[in-house]
This record gives C-alpha cells, sequence and structure tokens, in this order.
C-alpha cells in the first residue's frame, strides 16, 4: 500500500495523519511519481489550520503541493517522461505521499546535480519570488527592499535579484544577517529606525518593495521609501493591499493569480532547477523528518526553525 498524510478537521498539526491509500495509476494524459521527497510550506499549515479559507471538510484532505521523485508510470498521451525519470514536481496536490499521480504541467525534470530535498523546496518558495520580480518588472538598476530575506520566499527573491542586476537590500535579524549577505542582499535590521537604516544602505532611494514579514513596520517602510506604489507587492497582507494603493500576491488577496502571473510561477521551475544545477543558486535546507512526523514538522515551520524542512516518505 501507498500512504499519505491526511487530516480530517482543521486544527493543530496533530489533526495530521499517516494514512494508508490505494497505489495511484496515471490515466491518460498523467504521470505517476514516487515521492523521494515533500516540502513543508507555510501554506500548507495555513490551510491545515483553516487559516487560509478552503471551504468545508467533506471528505479526507491530503496535503503539500511541492516535491521531488522518481516516475514510476506514465499514462497515455504523455510525451517526455517515462519510467526511471528523476523529476521536480510543484503545483500539485497531496505531494505529502509515497505516491502520487500528477500531469506532466506539474514536473520539471531532475538533473543529478539536484537532489530531491532540494528539488522539493523549490517549488512554491522559487515560483513566488519569480512571479513577483516579474510582475513588479525588477530589473538591473533597480534597488530592492525585501522585507523578510532570510526565510526561503526571501532568499529566492534576493537570488533572483541580484541574477538580475537589482541591489537588494533585506530586513532580517541579527543571528540571519549572514545568511542574506551571502546571497549577494545588504541586511538591515528590522525594529525601530527601520526607514532611516534602509535609506542609509541606499542612498540613492528604493524603487521596489516585496512584504513577506507582514508587519505594520515593513508595509509603512515600504510606503515612505517607494514612490510608485505600483512597484510595491506584499505577499502576507493582501487583504490590507487595495486599501494602501499597493499590489498582493497570494497571502489573501481578493483577486486571484491571472494566467500570465500562473505563467511566470511555472516558467520559474525548470529557471531554478537548471541555476541548482549550475551552481549558481543556493538552497537553505533544514530539518528533514520521516513523512509520518509531518505533524512535528508543521510545529518546526509554524516555530519558525530556519531553513526549508523536508518530509521524506
Amino acid at each position: 500500500m501507498a500512504t499519505a498524510i491526511t487530516y480530517s478537521a482543521f486544527g493543530d498539526p496533530e489533526v495530521l495523519t499517516l494514512t494508508e491509500i490505494e497505489p495511484p495509476v496515471p490515466g491518460t494524459g498523467e504521470v505517476a511519481v514516487r515521492v523521494e521527497a515533500a516540502g513543508v510550506n507555510p501554506l500548507d499549515a495555513k490551510l491545515r489550520s483553516g487559516r487560509r479559507p478552503s471551504g468545508p471538510i467533506t471528505a479526507p484532505r491530503r496535503v503539500g503541493g511541492d516535491g521531488a521523485g522518481v516516475v514510476t508510470a506514465v499514462g497515455d498521451q504523455v510525451e517526455g517522461y517515462r519510467p526511471g525519470n528523476e523529476v521536480v514536481v510543484f503545483g500539485a496536490a497531496g505531494v505529502y505521499a509515497s505516491d502520487l499521480v500528477v500531469t506532466p504541467a506539474q514536473l520539471t525534470p531532475r538533473p543529478p546535480r539536484v537532489s530531491a530535498a532540494v528539488g522539493a523546496a523549490l517549488g512554491i518558495p522559487f515560483g513566488t519570488a519569480y512571479q513577483t520580480l516579474r510582475s513588479l518588472g525588477v530589473r538591473a538598476g533597480d534597488t530592492l527592499l525585501v522585507h523578510g530575506g532570510s526565510g526561503a520566499v526571501g532568499q529566492a527573491v534576493i537570488q533572483f535579484a541580484v541574477l538580475w542586476g537589482a541591489t537588494a537590500i533585506a530586513t532580517t535579524s541579527d543571528r540571519r544577517a549572514g545568511r542574506v549577505r551571502a546571497l549577494g542582499a545588504i541586511p538591515v535590521a528590522y525594529g525601530e529606525g527601520l526607514a532611516s537604516r534602509v535609506r542609509a544602505a541606499a542612498p540613492r532611494g528604493v524603487t521596489a518593495a516585496i512584504d513577506i514579514a507582514g508587519t505594520d513596520e515593513a508595509l509603512a517602510a515600504s510606503l515612505e521609501l517607494v514612490a510608485d506604489r505600483d512597484r510595491i507587492a506584499t505577499l502576507v497582507r493582501g487583504a490590507d493591499a487595495a486599501g494602501l494603493g499597493i499590489r498582493a500576491f497570494m497571502g489573501g488577496s481578493p483577486r486571484p493569480l491571472s494566467a500570465l502571473e500562473r505563467a511566470w510561477r511555472a516558467e520559474a521551475m525548470p529557471v531554478a532547477v537548471a541555476l541548482v544545477a549550475a551552481g549558481a543558486f543556493s538552497v537553505e535546507l533544514g530539518t528533514q523528518l520521516p513523512l509520518a512526523e509531518a505533524a512535528e514538522a508543521h510545529r518546526l515551520l509554524e516555530a519558525g526553525a530556519d531553513g526549508k524542512i523536508v518530509l521524506i516518505p
């Protein structure tokens, strides 16, 4: 039998249960994957707890959207994949599992230099970062302020921005400043006086800002420092964005992603995989736990553990 993590009620991490499932069989246009690693994302915990609305639970619900593994079978009318191919999975459903079925559009080939754990860490963080930067038009010559630079999305934002020739300034704790600096950003401590410290780090001004922290301080500093509010985005305070005249992507935004924004998120995966394989991008891995310890993974996530938490079926 295959196994998967499910929950039948919203609640604390303890609602997550290891459940036996029928081994999935790919239908027409589908691919079966044996999962070698599943990435644990804040979105997973928000859905599990009910903090992100997702409708009433009428049947056991699966968890997880990002992972990596090996193709075990392909259905009819599938081209480009065959059993034995190593892949990254993104934008899927129920990836906290030993086996799952996805579409080819949810897969990217995984080269030997990209481990399963690293591949599982890419999906939401790198897709979100890439799409947000493209939406804001960040490019060479920009000075970008990143609130929350040491998290998985923040680290991806910094690396794409620096790669494209922008200057990145990232808020962080003193403890995590070294990681932010190693990725090419100028670290700035959050807290009282933030806007003044950013001005000192960017004497020519800030042209764009991305809020991944969700604090009042982050939003106030962005509004004070960036003249064009269309170049300010929040990934956390979506419900407040319209009233502030800024942009929101996910994070409770009432506006769904456009077709172009979804395309950018998908486009990010082969780009990120290639950069990681070339040694040009860094992924900070954190704790790796067995699939059965998904509840502990969520506890660590919500406690603010460093690095990307990964489940290993």
